[in-house]
């Protein structure tokens, strides 16, 4: 079974990580990482890992000046925040190209300001704007690009008819199970079906438990996600991490346990299936 784990660009986080010998690293990247010195020690580390790890996974900053990057940000009210999001986003895909990696976007954040929807007033005209960079990047970087949902109406799973926009497109996605199961305020049953709806185009998983109510970031096995009814729901062919929120961030036991929890599902799923 992977085993996926996430760090920042920090030395001491990323020892803790590879002490462990995953099978998947993703950095989790600020706008610091972005200047001339954090770009440097960036790749620095990129090496690094890339030495270890087979499969390695770049997490666009979330924010930029304390503001979420959003990829339907409307260049007409927020042009600082767009240039950032799209000059980064494709000095992102470009490394990912160059070191055979992937780079991973939000398709959506958070909405922090009612009405305000990236800087558009429909949410509809957010979805357009985002589905369209979406498709633009994706034709940039084939092979070298996720989107991953959120809990924002802009780009969220769950919903078959936004679920079928997304597959018409063939859109290579990475899919966060608290967002979604948040989404859905903790419905196994329609979690179950998008995971199944969405499985084919799913290229990157951040499996994280939760309570189906907030933001929880939960070890697997905590939360109210049904794990033994999602793990062969997967797409086998994905990588995957354990985006967990941890007590200490030089130390990833709970990533490490969740891993060892989802192990557990697993032995028990195929004794069941071949008793013995």
């Amino acid at each position: 079974m992977l085993l996926g784990l996430k760090a920042s660009t920090d030395e001491r986080q990323i020892r803790d990580r590879l002490q462990y010998h995953p099978d998947v690293f993703e950095f989790h990247l600020t706008e610091n990482d972005f200047t001339a010195a954090g770009w440097a020690h960036f790749l620095k580390m990129v090496t690094w890992v890339r030495s270890q790890v087979p499969t390695v996974v770049f997490h666009h900053p979330m924010r930029f000046r304390g503001q979420r990057n959003e990829l339907a940000m409307n260049p007409t009210k927020y042009p600082t925040r767009y240039d950032f999001m799209m000059t980064s986003s494709i000095k992102l895909m470009n490394l990912a190209k160059k070191v055979n990696a992937t780079a991973l976007i939000h398709g959506g954040y958070r909405v922090d300001t009612p009405g305000d929807y990236a800087g558009w007033t429909d949410v509809a005209k957010a979805q357009d704007v985002a589905l369209a960079r979406m498709i633009a990047f994706a034709q940039e970087a084939p092979g070298h690009v996720v989107f991953e949902n959120s809990i924002s109406p802009i780009f969220r799973y769950g919903d078959p008819d936004f679920e079928a926009r997304i597959m018409r497109w063939h859109l290579p996605l990475a899919y966060d199970t608290s967002h979604t199961f948040i989404t859905l305020h903790g419905d196994n049953d329609r979690l179950m079906a998008s995971l199944t709806n969405l499985k084919p185009l799913v290229r990157h998983y951040h499996l994280v438990d939760s309570m189906g109510k907030t933001h929880d970031s939960l070890p697997l096995g905590q939360g109210r996600i049904d794990w033994a009814r999602m793990l062969p729901r997967l797409n086998p062919k994905a990588s995957r991490i354990y985006e967990i929120g941890l007590k200490d961030q030089f130390n990833c036991e709970e990533m490490i346990a969740s891993h060892h929890y989802l192990q557990k599902v697993a032995e028990e799923l195929a004794a069941a299936k071949h008793p013995a």
